[in-house]
């Protein structure tokens, strides 16, 4: 669909994203450890990994999520991963679950357990799509990213409940507008959470599916700065030279905007990856230009 409002996210499309809930108030956290959600399903491959039901915010809709585990019952570290989204109605009910296999085996040889939860109004987790942004004149982007974040809380908050799962220490991860999502996150500083990794984050990019020409660029920077107004966590940006999406300048703007509210920053933009840096993190392969400044980042951490 090709819309004034953008295409940026993940899939090649429409970004589009989230009517404001109020966050924390209907987040399901559960105080004590139980089984996962839906029964665990192996699926076959070179990485192990498991399909769970994860509880959303909304009442009887679960989310389809990627489990991967090291090996042993932990408790691990957790790492979430969280994907982009499309404002188109159809593809986004079409849409196969994540795909983050490169960079999920990548935190797993690093002890951590993985998962990445399909969220409400997308795919097999089906519900209430709770990610739209509005219109170019009027698009509420921080909106947008909370109503995204609030389905990103209900996963952590139910799995720090896990008995494999460390109760502290989560590291939230996000490509496009899951980046954004994640950043969004940490505005409301989620228990458990320590950190955020933001690859290629933001909405309304590529405005009628022109390279650089963003839906509402000051609206998108005006939104990283009222997120780092109440950020305390560490943040990690990581944007390429060649992101059509969001371009050095915009995300660039959107960092400094952020860190001049007082949001925690460390901003990373990496060279050209192949013909679409937007899309860097969903490629296998680009954990050699992008691990080792994750692995920077996580070291500051200890």
């Amino acid at each position: 669909m090709r819309s004034r409002f953008g295409e940026f996210c993940s899939l090649r499309i429409t970004a589009t994203a989230a009517a404001f809930v109020v966050f924390f108030l209907s987040v399901p956290f559960v105080p004590r450890s139980e089984p996962l959600a839906g029964a665990p399903r192996a699926e076959p491959g070179a990485l192990r990994r498991d399909i769970l039901s994860v509880p959303s915010p909304q009442p009887g809709v679960m989310m389809r999520t990627t489990l991967f585990r090291p090996p042993g019952p932990g408790p691990f570290p957790l790492v979430v991963i969280n994907h982009g989204t499309t404002q188109n109605a159809e593809r986004r009910r079409m849409l196969k679950a994540p795909d983050f296999d490169a960079m999920a085996q990548w935190f797993v040889r690093r002890g951590f357990a993985v998962a990445v939860p399909q969220r409400p109004g997308h795919g097999a987790t089906g519900g209430e799509y709770r990610e739209d942004q509005g219109g170019c004149d009027d698009a509420d982007f921080a909106r947008a990213g909370l109503g995204a974040a609030e389905s990103i809380a209900a996963a952590v908050g139910y799995l720090r409940a896990q008995s494999f799962v460390r109760r502290t220490g989560v590291i939230v991860v996000g490509q496009s507008a899951g980046g954004w999502a994640a950043l969004a996150l940490a505005s409301r500083a989620p228990a458990g959470v320590r950190a955020v990794i933001d690859f290629a984050g933001g909405l309304g990019g590529r405005s009628w599916d022109r390279p650089d020409n963003n839906c509402a660029p000051d609206r998108l920077v005006a939104a990283a700065a009222a997120f780092g107004r109440t950020t305390r966590i560490p943040t990690l940006w990581i944007y390429s030279e060649n992101d059509t999406y969001f371009a050095p300048r915009l995300s660039g703007a959107m960092a400094e905007a952020f860190r001049a509210a007082g949001g925690p920053v460390d901003y990373a933009l990496l060279p050209a990856f192949g013909d679409e840096g937007h899309f860097m993190a969903e490629r296998a392969g680009s954990e050699a230009v992008w691990g080792p400044v994750v692995e920077r980042f996580l070291a500051r951490l200890r």
